[in-house]
């Protein structure tokens, strides 16, 4: 079996649930929010977790996850680019999301947490 290797940046609420499930799911998507998209490499998600969580939540702290899913899971939705060639996601839809948390291998990692402008922080 192979995996692919994803990220996700996510604010104070969503790492709460995330901890709540054991580290093993990604909470579902609220009525708004039709895509779960992950991104692919550390690089971008860090980007957004410092350029968008940091700035857009109540407590101004952004985290970035990490996780592994298997690929034969991860080929089934697009890739798309939102930006430049570095800023990859993989849309998943709503309605998917507890499929594709079943195809999680190991748990999700907490790899990087920043404060308020943009200074990291241990977890």
């Amino acid at each position: 079996m192979t995996s692919t290797t994803l990220y996700r940046p996510v604010g104070t609420k969503e790492l709460k649930l995330i901890e709540a499930s054991g580290w093993a799911a990604f909470p579902p998507r609220l009525p708004e929010q039709p895509i779960f998209y992950p991104v692919t490499n550390e690089a971008y998600a860090c980007q957004i977790a410092l350029d968008w969580n940091t700035k857009h939540n109540q407590d101004n702290r952004g985290y970035v996850t990490r996780f592994a899913v298997r690929s034969e899971v991860t080929g089934r939705y697009d890739r798309r680019i939102v930006g430049r060639r570095q800023h990859e996601e993989l849309w998943v839809p709503a309605e998917d999301l507890s499929a594709f948390n079943a195809a999680i291998v190991g748990r999700i990692e907490l790899i990087a947490a920043y404060g308020p402008d943009g200074v990291e922080f241990e977890f």
